[in-house]
C-alpha cells in the first residue's frame, strides 16, 4: 500500500496540473504607486535614490566645462552664455541642493556601513561621521581659498 502511495505522488509531482479555467487569484493587497510618501524615512529613501540623477547632471555638466575650456575662449564663453540661461540655472541650483542631501545622508550612513577598530576597540559611529563631514568642510574651505585666489 505504502508503495502504490508513493507511486501516485511520483506521478502526480511529474505531471503537469491540470488547466483549470477559473483557477483561483492570490490575494495580494495593491501596492499604491505613492508608498514612499507614507513614511519620512521611505520619503528619504527616495529621494536619496533620487539625488542619483542629479549627481550625474553634475558630472555631465562638468566635462561639458572641461571640453569647452579645452576647445578655446569662443566655445567657453557660449558655454558660459548657456549655462546662465535660467533653466539651467534652476538645474544646477536644483542639483546643488540633491548634492548637498546626497553628502548628509552618505555621511549619516557612513557609520554602519564602516566599522573601524582601534586596538580592539570600535570608534563610536559619531567619531566617524565626524572625520567626514570635517574632511568635507577642509577640502571645501581649500576649493573655496584657490578658487577665490587665496
Amino acid at each position: 500500500m505504502a508503495q502504490r502511495l508513493l507511486g501516485a505522488v511520483g506521478r502526480a509531482m511529474s505531471e503537469p496540473p491540470a488547466y483549470r479555467q477559473f483557477h483561483p487569484r492570490w490575494h495580494r493587497r495593491r501596492m499604491s504607486a505613492w508608498w514612499w510618501l507614507k513614511r519620512v524615512s521611505h520619503l528619504g529613501f527616495i529621494l536619496r535614490e533620487l539625488s542619483s540623477i542629479f549627481v550625474a547632471w553634475f558630472v555631465v555638466f562638468l566635462l561639458l566645462l572641461v571640453s569647452a575650456v579645452s576647445r578655446g575662449e569662443g566655445a567657453y564663453q557660449q558655454f558660459l552664455t548657456w549655462s546662465g540661461s535660467p533653466g539651467v540655472l534652476l538645474l544646477n541650483l536644483a542639483t546643488v541642493i540633491f548634492v548637498v542631501f546626497h553628502a548628509v545622508t552618505w555621511f549619516s550612513l557612513a557609520p554602519q556601513a564602516l566599522v573601524v577598530r582601534v586596538r580592539g576597540r570600535r570608534i563610536p559611529g559619531a567619531w566617524i561621521a565626524a572625520s567626514n563631514y570635517a574632511a568635507w568642510a577642509l577640502v571645501s574651505a581649500l576649493v573655496a581659498w584657490v578658487t577665490l585666489g587665496g
